[in-house]
């Protein structure tokens, strides 16, 4: 089997029609359109392929409907699963950018060498992303993901080097 990457978690289900309320974990507006295929695994390791046939936004939640799924029973065994891509399904990505699974496990350094941590997480608030350095003792480290801060990225490295502004190691 190939590589799987999450793009969403079903939350919960939406109204009884079959819909279900996915927390996006994904850049990509697109992801989520009719005709596109998205994987389940369930905790069986049973896959299931399915067709979105229907999608909407609802109080910053995808509300997705699968081809076939009419029924709020069709869909309830299937909340707290996420809704994954494999990697035939990955998008070029321009210079400078990165899919999560790239970053998370890197090591972080200093411009002057020194070790900080691991990426352990990326979360996405806002403007930009940030990166959760978690270090070997103290408090994790949150790494803003801007041009001022992270100097390079070597992913066949593992390797992130960052000049941290003022404040950002206390």
């Amino acid at each position: 089997m190939t590589d799987m990457y999450n793009v969403g978690k079903i939350v919960n289900t939406h109204g009884i029609k079959g819909e279900v309320k996915v927390q996006r974990i994904t850049d990509f507006d697109d992801r989520f359109d009719n005709g596109n295929r998205l994987i389940l695994q369930k905790e069986t390791d049973q896959v299931l392929n399915l067709e979105i046939d229907g999608h909407r936004i609802h109080k910053g939640f995808d509300l997705i409907h699968f081809k076939g799924y009419d029924n709020i029973n069709d869909v309830e065994h299937l909340k707290g699963l996420y809704l994954k891509i494999d990697e035939e399904q990955l998008t070029e990505l321009a210079e400078h950018e990165f899919y999560f699974h790239e970053i998370i496990g890197n090591h972080v350094y200093l411009t002057n060498g020194e070790y900080i941590g691991e990426v352990k997480e990326i979360l996405s608030p806002g403007a930009n992303d940030v990166w959760v350095v978690q270090r070997e003792s103290g408090p994790d480290v949150l790494v803003p993901y801007i041009e001022d801060v992270v100097k390079d990225v070597d992913v066949s490295a593992e390797k992130v080097i960052i000049e941290p502004m003022e404040g950002l190691l206390d």
